[in-house]
């Protein structure tokens, strides 16, 4: 077999048990990530860049080696969901960096975490007062949670006495660029006929609508493919 034939069907083949092993193992490893995740996902990149480019290595050694790596990453998710210990000990602790309205050098120290990347942290929260600031916390994945003095937070509605009915539905949509998507419709109990009388009090039909979704309070939200914006600000 010719190298560059070799070479695209192994990148195929290495793409296939790559997709298959996030998977497998969820959207924890693509989102947000721990250490645990981080070590992970470069592990799994690494062995599929070699599955994929590295012809000199058999095809059969690479697969092993990925899919062993994937059995280990699993096991290990599986114990972290059972035991606090093994979740503490393979993704970190959350760090406290402000306590009280104090900076907590130490904890900081121990992390090589800067004043300056703090402060950064702090203006991407919408904090740029760090007095304004009674707890401070970074998470596993390296985010900062903030918690600030109850005289600096936001009131809310509960503060005002302004109360608010809870929505009645979850939003459904219920056409997705340009077609109908009539599971979505049985599963809430609503039906095509509902719909299209929707689009007769709108004088629409189904061809001029690219999306469509059923909103909290019940209302029919529907985009159509003509917006009648003829001078669009921002255009490709």
């Amino acid at each position: 077999m010719p190298d560059h034939i070799e070479v695209i069907l192994r990148t195929i083949f290495a793409f296939a048990i790559l997709f298959g092993g996030a998977r497998l193992l969820g959207k924890q490893t693509i989102a947000q990530m721990n250490i645990f995740d981080f070590i992970a996902a470069i592990s799994l990149g690494s062995i599929a860049a070699n599955l994929a480019f590295n012809t000199t290595l058999p095809l059969h050694h690479t697969t092993i080696s990925f899919v062993t790596l994937v059995i280990i990453i699993y096991v290990i998710s599986l114990l972290a969901l059972r035991s606090r210990k093994v979740r503490g000990f393979m993704a970190g602790k959350p760090t406290l960096v402000i306590q009280n309205g104090k900076i907590l050098e130490e904890n900081m120290k121990g992390m090589r975490y800067t004043l300056d990347y703090l402060n950064q942290q702090l203006r991407e929260k919408n904090v740029f007062d760090i007095s304004e600031v009674e707890f401070a916390m970074i998470e596993t994945d390296g985010h900062m949670s903030v918690k600030k003095y109850p005289s600096f937070d936001y009131v809310t509605r509960k503060d005002l006495n302004l109360w608010k009915q809870a929505e009645r539905y979850m939003p459904i949509e219920v056409i997705m660029d340009g077609k109908l998507i009539l599971k979505n419709l049985q599963e809430n109990q609503l039906t095509e006929q509902w719909f299209y009388e929707e689009l007769q009090k709108r004088q629409l039909s189904l061809k001029d609508i690219v999306y469509a979704v059923r909103s909290s309070n019940g209302s029919l939200y529907i985009d159509t493919y003509d917006d009648h914006i003829h001078s669009p600000i921002d255009q490709e």
